[in-house]
């Protein structure tokens, strides 16, 4: 049997596998609208536990794009750490940790500083329920015999 090459699924088709699982179809049904298996599109939906993840959002308190445009600019004309700080209403231990971390002076990029930020700040763990699946299934049981969330959580915690 000959193996197709990894797919890697578009935010768009995962939020749309997610939407279907959801609505309650199988995985099969799932897969034929990608013509995949369907252990590709479980694999997507195990990640989390089968449960959708919450959409990722920037910290209000991090650099945005258009402050590290402006660092660039300031490291590229020759500005101190300090005026820069100054201009963006920021700490200069801030720009200075963003600088370092991302090439250092002379090799600063902010969009690739931003993508940067933006992939570590991707969260490593995994999900409870994918770790234990003992958990999973006692969990699943719960629900099946209509017990509410905020039952769950208060056996859960005794």
């Amino acid at each position: 049997m000959k193996q197709r090459p990894r797919i890697y699924y578009t935010e768009a088709q995962k939020a749309l596998m997610w939407d279907r699982w959801q609505q309650g179809e199988s995985l099969h049904a799932i897969a034929r609208l990608f013509e995949r298996h369907h252990s590709s599109v479980q694999r997507v939906l195990a990640e989390t536990g089968g449960i959708r993840p919450a959409p990722r959002r920037r910290s209000s308190r991090s650099l945005t794009l258009a402050e590290r445009e402006e660092i660039s600019r300031g490291l590229a004309s020759g500005h101190s750490i300090r005026t820069i700080a100054t201009l963006l209403g920021r700490a200069p231990s801030t720009i200075s940790r963003e600088i370092r971390r991302n090439g250092g002076r002379s090799h600063y990029r902010a969009s690739e500083a931003d993508q940067a930020a933006w992939d570590r700040a991707q969260r490593p763990k995994i999900c409870k329920l994918v770790e234990n699946r003992s958990l999973a299934r006692c969990l699943a049981r719960k629900l099946q015999l209509e017990w509410s969330p905020v039952q769950i959580a208060g056996w859960l915690k005794r």
